[in-house]
């Protein structure tokens, strides 16, 4: 929680009509998810047997993001699947084995931005060039679905041992250079003064939900203009203020599955809101996914590098 504070230039339309079903389909099943009570980036891990992790591909070690890691997390609970590690047809091939017959793909997203030859030319003319937003599909596979794949693919990353979890969830929290204060009986990260305040350790039933909270505020913190530069100013109750709350509860899921930690929902008072948001644009919870996947990587990009810097 924060502290209160006072369309396509192409005349293509196929593709611009893609994009849209693509976006549509992927908003209507996260909205059908939360009008059932399930949020998506929560997990009931043990349905599956997969321990909290980030999906990954299996043969690259390449970590997904933004909303590929809302589709993918919702695909393996729902099949009951035990690994985060995924492969096209091809690379399932290329590994020495194959897709099982029958098994039906997941699909996912890869968006990025591109610049036609005619804005291009524009480039030392004063002008900025134009890009344009593309979106593509890839059909994905779990490793639960192939079989004879050989043995030495992209390892899942060692599951930290319990004893480790807490220390390191207590590193990467010091490793961000956020000003962290503890006291009081309120969780809240406040943009003016740049703190992010935590209730002490013993007020929590379990101590492993103080880190959750925390990584919930840290993951507001990285909003600053020092540091994401994100829109986190948004008076209490407004849509900007739940947007920023949808980002918050994501970049915290996300980086507890990457800690070994199960993912909670901080603030389901809020399901209203966030489903109002995403009814009312389908790219939300796009733009959402994206922003906690970008905070989350910059934390742990200060604990890797801590981490990296003491050994």
């Amino acid at each position: 929680m924060r502290q209160p504070s006072r369309r396509s230039t192409r005349g293509d339309d196929a593709p611009r009509a893609a994009r849209g079903d693509l976006y549509d389909a992927v908003t209507r099943r996260i909205i059908a998810e939360l009008e059932a009570g399930r949020v998506p980036w929560v997990q009931p891990w043990e349905a599956g047997g997969a321990a909290p992790g980030l999906p990954r591909n299996a043969l690259t070690g390449r970590a997904y993001s933004g909303i590929n890691i809302l589709i993918l997390w919702s695909a393996l609970t729902e099949n009951g699947w035990r690994a985060h590690a995924w492969l096209t047809f091809r690379q399932a091939l290329a590994a020495g084995g194959s897709v099982r017959k029958g098994a039906r793909g997941t699909c996912i997203v890869y968006a990025d931005r591109f610049t036609p030859n005619t804005e291009a030319e524009k480039t030392g003319s004063g002008d900025a060039p134009k890009t344009i937003a593309f979106l593509r599909r890839f059909t994905v596979f779990n490793i639960d679905q192939c079989e004879g794949l050989r043995a030495d693919l992209a390892p899942d990353p060692a599951p930290l041992a319990d004893d480790e979890i807490l220390p390191q969830a207590e590193a990467l929290i010091a490793a961000s250079g956020i000003d962290v204060r503890i006291g009081g009986d309120r969780a809240f990260y406040a943009p003016a003064e740049d703190v992010v305040q935590l209730p002490p350790r013993r007020a929590f039933f379990d101590p492993v939900n103080f880190y959750s909270v925390a990584l919930h505020e840290l993951t507001h913190a990285t909003g600053h203009k020092a540091r994401l530069d994100r829109q986190i100013l948004n008076r209490f109750g407004t849509k900007d203020y739940a947007r920023e709350e949808l980002v918050a509860e994501m970049g915290s899921a996300f980086l507890c599955s990457a800690l070994g930690i199960a993912p909670t929902v901080r603030h389901a008072d809020y399901l209203g809101a966030w489903l109002d948001v995403l009814r009312a644009d389908n790219r939300e919870i796009f733009r959402a996914a994206s922003a906690a996947s970008k905070a989350a990587d910059w934390l742990r990009a200060r604990h890797g590098a801590r981490e990296a810097h003491a050994a």
